[in-house]
């Protein structure tokens, strides 16, 4: 996107045009004018992005999207790495509980499920639907991808803007699973017949977390339930289908279930040393990309379930007292724009799907998606076209505390 950028701030003849476009795709793109405007005003700005920072390719990522935003804008990107985003939230509701209304030291945060809901909860957000009018919102398509408009069954409102997507896929070593499990039902299968080679990570571990949704989702016999606030249900009921499957299964999982890894990068290493057959992983280039760090074999593959697996875009938001604001404007659009997530959708670089539409786009940049390598064991888009949508996140609290009272004792 970068020609679109320079022609924004050029204001030229083919600015007229492409704005043309852009206005028939969405109706609601910040006019030219008014982009030139928080363009000049941004300059100078100092960007605070409060984002996970527990990735090398993400982190480098980030860096090159902050180095993009200085040369073509003026604009500094400070990236505040993050163990957990709920510590960015508490940092933000403390600077309005303290009257701090503007100045605030959080000026973008990457966010999704569960923080999102709290902080629209709170009013801790620019409010004003900033995100439907970013110029490379026109590119999106919210009737292929709903999510990009609700986040966890939530209304974004237009309070957050869509930065990429992830989907829960399963990854086997094809030398013990030579036909994968596809259901819960078949896994619970195997891993009775297969004692030892199957765990997942500790909730609250997110991919641990992830798993007992997913697992939930497929053998509740009435999901809806879950796409509605928990305390609206009998909790203790809607729970019984998954601790069912889990009592079924914890016997034979790696270690009888007496412990689990803590995290996803641990659960991994298990599956590379050869002890698990089969792990789990929230984004499809990931086995991929163990394969070519050399943490897994190239006879790993990935795999979803026949009913589909979880699934949920990613979002960046402003908090309501950010003291860049339209620094933030302009590093979520760019992050937004066909040039970024082109790159970001590249394996060899992060690997993270688009949440752009290929259709919508020019046909060059439709090429180029076309054109990025897949690894040996990510999934082709085809493939991963069965979802389930995320439960409201209400239930992830809900979910934790009542396997951790269940099972963490042991």
């Amino acid at each position: 996107m970068s020609h679109f950028i320079s022609s924004l701030k050029s204001l030229t003849i083919g600015l007229a045009a492409l704005l043309s476009v852009i206005f028939s795709l969405s109706g609601t793109a910040i006019g030219a004018e008014n982009f030139d405007r928080l363009i000049k005003k941004a300059k100078g700005q100092t960007v605070y992005f409060n984002a996970w920072g527990g990735s090398p390719q993400i982190n480098s990522y980030i860096a090159w999207a902050g180095s993009q935003l200085k040369s073509r804008y003026g604009v500094s990107v400070v990236h505040v790495k993050l163990t957990e985003t709920a510590d960015a939230v508490a940092r933000i509701l403390a600077e309005k509980s303290a009257g701090k209304n503007t100045g605030g030291s959080v000026d973008l945060v990457w966010v999704n499920g569960e923080n999102f809901a709290s902080l629209k909860r709170q009013s801790l957000l620019r409010s004003d639907s900033w995100a439907f009018n970013l110029p490379a919102f026109a590119y999106t398509d919210k009737d292929a991808l709903p999510g990009i408009v609700s986040d966890f069954a939530n209304p974004t409102d237009g309070l957050e803007s869509p930065w990429g997507r992830a989907q829960l896929v399963f990854g086997y070593d094809s030398r013990y699973v030579p036909e994968p499990p596809r259901s819960a039902e078949a896994l619970a299968s195997w891993i009775e017949k297969n004692p030892g080679r199957f765990t997942f990570p500790q909730p609250p571990d997110f991919t641990g977390t992830s798993f007992l949704k997913q697992i939930l989702l497929e053998v509740a016999p009435d999901r809806s339930v879950f796409a509605r606030p928990a305390d609206t249900a009998d909790t203790k009921k809607a729970l019984a289908p998954l601790f069912a499957w889990l009592d079924r299964v914890r016997p034979h999982l790696w270690r009888q279930g007496v412990n689990y890894p803590a995290n996803y990068t641990a659960m991994v290493q298990l599956l590379g040393d050869g002890e698990l057959a089969i792990a789990m992983a929230f984004n499809p280039a990931e086995f991929s990309n163990g394969i070519s760090q050399g943490i897994l074999p190239d006879s790993v593959r990935s795999y979803i379930h026949q009913s589909g697996t979880l699934a949920n875009v990613h979002f960046v938001a402003i908090p309501f007292n950010a003291s860049a604001p339209e620094g933030a404007q302009l590093l979520a659009d760019f992050l937004l724009s066909p040039e970024a997530q082109i790159r970001k959708a590249n394996p060899e670089i992060w690997g993270d799907p688009t949440v752009l539409s290929i259709p919508k786009l020019p046909a060059d940049k439709a090429a180029a998606f076309a054109a990025l390598p897949r690894g040996l064991a990510t999934l082709s888009p085809a493939d991963l076209n069965r979802t389930l949508p995320e439960p409201h996140p209400s239930w992830v609290g809900v979910i934790e505390r009542a396997w951790t009272e269940r099972y963490s004792a042991n």
